[in-house]
């Protein structure tokens, strides 16, 4: 093989390939923008039920085509401390399952319309003012550069078949022996950890069995090591993360290893069942996704009655750490940032988060009001609380914002504007309380004393005010776009409310029952819980899809 044709079958190689992978990509976005609300409510769905956590890996990863992208969701989901080991692994098994789909696509035999398709896609994703049309031939153009980029592939390692050189070299790695099939397994798995896509590797074991280059035995034993390689993913996204997470990062290869190696002892006796059931006549792309489907059937089969057990195992093998883990802020991880339709998901829960601590502030805030003297922890607690939420605020906008730098679904788009708006606005409530913590400590802190009358109309304006953002809480857990008329009613009321406090404030005031200091502390108190009013209209009219 000369030097000029061996640059040109690399090129076509390296060519087709990455034209490969951008389509999965595409076919994986387009799928995400189309289905994400979908996804998002299978996802929160998961429960410790093995059948249904292992359907859902398997709809979803089938979906977006990609088992990668599901696991590191899935360390990041366990990261986050809302899904368990169990649920893990089961999911898992459902994405190794799912992720086979790619072995059917890629062995279907209408490669030479790859181009068309992606023309004809193509035209339509640049010239649509249609959302949906848009993302649906994102899809479908995702589909022809796939076709496209197997085209390629395809050409460009056809002169390998009359390469004696590259022959011999190959033929170290033919599954002769059960060395020789340690050897395939081994080339299987180092070449798609080095490319992390399992997708990829399958893709070019496929093209060099359509070509010629290798048989039905050396792809099997390849696409066996190619399993192993896919692990690698989610160990790289679980360095770092929490024991439960590094957990079900180490469950995907525990799972894949022992499969793997009992596949390896009876290979020989495995790949005659399968010349015995798949007709030799059949296409050889097709024999070979057939293979690695049952592979993983046989994996979800000998795992799926065993995940508690394997959990256990799990804890065992990676102990809890001694000391105490740092306390995550967020759920917020960047992992998601593939995965817009779930990223958005995972900020959500940090806006209900957030809402969860403005409660608890507005129950400190409370117990300090009506107490004797301050209660130095409760201050504490609340300071830190407000700082809290400063960077929670901070990281939400960093997150939605680097999301938002991608292709992301116009549904995306205004989910992330709208979150935006509900941190800033829970934020500024944070900000708010413990405004009012500080006039009260001045107040305690000076000769200044509010009267009884205008203590009782402060707690009866906190309440209403607490009561007011806990139902705009509730809301915001619900989602519920419907509170906006309920909020605005409510709000009238207690507008109303900081009024007539405010002329109370004002006769005492006139009269001399109230100092000029003391009284511009109370108006000022007064004047801030109508503000956290105003904040939590806002965010009824966020939920609303206000602007």
């Amino acid at each position: 093989m000369n030097g000029e044709l061996g640059v040109g079958i690399v090129f076509a190689v390296i060519g087709g390939l990455c034209i490969f992978l951008m389509g999965m990509k595409h076919m994986s976005d387009g799928m995400q923008a189309i289905a994400g609300r979908r996804l998002r409510r299978m996802i929160n769905a998961v429960t410790d039920r093995r059948l249904m956590a292992c359907g859902t890996g398997t709809v979803i990863t089938a979906l977006i085509q990609s088992s990668s992208i599901t696991t590191v969701m899935v360390v990041g989901l366990v990261n986050a401390g809302v899904m368990t080991l169990a649920q893990a692994i089961g999911v898992i098994l459902g994405a190794d399952l799912g992720t086979t789909i790619t072995a059917w696509i890629v062995s279907l035999n209408v490669l030479q319309y790859g181009l068309p398709v992606l023309g004809l896609a193509g035209f339509f994703y640049l010239f649509t003012k249609s959302d949906r049309v848009r993302y649906i031939a994102m899809l479908t153009m995702g589909i022809g550069m796939i076709f496209f980029g197997l085209e390629i592939m395809k050409d460009g390692l056809h002169p390998l078949r009359e390469a004696e050189g590259f022959i011999a070299w190959f033929s170290r790695f033919q599954p002769k022996d059960y060395w020789g099939v340690l050897r395939c397994i081994a080339v299987g798995a180092a070449v798609t950890a080095i490319v992390q896509s399992s997708s990829a590797t399958i893709a070019i074991t496929i093209t060099l069995a359509r070509t010629g280059v290798i048989e039905f035995d050396t792809a099997v034993a390849l696409v066996l090591g190619q399993n192993i390689g896919t692990t690698i993913t989610a160990y790289l996204a679980s360095l770092g993360t929490a024991t439960n997470a590094r957990r079900a990062a180490y469950a995907h290869i525990l799972m894949k290893v022992i499969g793997v190696f009992l596949m390896s002892i009876f290979f020989f006796h495995y790949v005659g069942l399968l010349d015995r059931f798949i007709s030799t006549d059949l296409d050889i792309a097709k024999r070979i996704a057939i293979s690695h489907t049952i592979f993983n059937v046989m994996l979800v089969c000998l795992f799926l009655p065993c995940i508690q057990v394997i959990a256990a195992l799990l804890q065992r093998l990676v102990p809890d750490r001694p000391h105490k883990e740092a306390h995550h802020l967020t759920f917020l991880d960047v992992r998601m940032l593939d995965t817009p339709a779930f990223g958005v998901e995972q900020s959500f829960d940090e806006i209900k988060r957030m809402g969860e601590s403005v409660q608890k502030m507005f129950g400190w805030l409370r117990t300090q009001l009506t107490s004797a003297e301050p209660d130095e922890e409760l201050e504490r607690k609340l300071f830190h609380r407000e700082n809290v939420l400063d960077v929670v605020q901070k990281e939400i906008m960093e997150f939605l914002a680097e999301m938002a730098q991608g292709n992301v679904p116009a549904e995306v788009a205004l989910e992330s504007r709208k979150q935006l708006r509900m941190a800033d606005e829970y934020e500024s409530i944070s900000d708010y309380l413990t405004a009012i913590l500080k006039l009260h400590l001045k107040e305690f802190n000076s000769e200044e004393t509010f009267s009884e009358e205008a203590r009782e109309h402060l707690l009866a304006l906190h309440d209403s005010v607490a009561e007011y953002v806990a139902m705009i809480t509730a809301a915001v857990h619900d989602d519920n776009a419907d509170i906006l008329s309920k909020a605005e009613t409510s709000s009238t009321q207690i507008t109303r409310q900081y009024k007539d406090a405010l002329k109370a404030h004002m006769t005492r005031l006139e009269s001399g029952r109230c100092s000029p200091l003391g009284g511009l502390m109370y108006t000022d108190m007064l004047q801030s819980y109508h503000k956290i009013k105003d904040h939590c209209l806002n965010i009824a009219e966020a939920l609303a899809g206000e602007k």
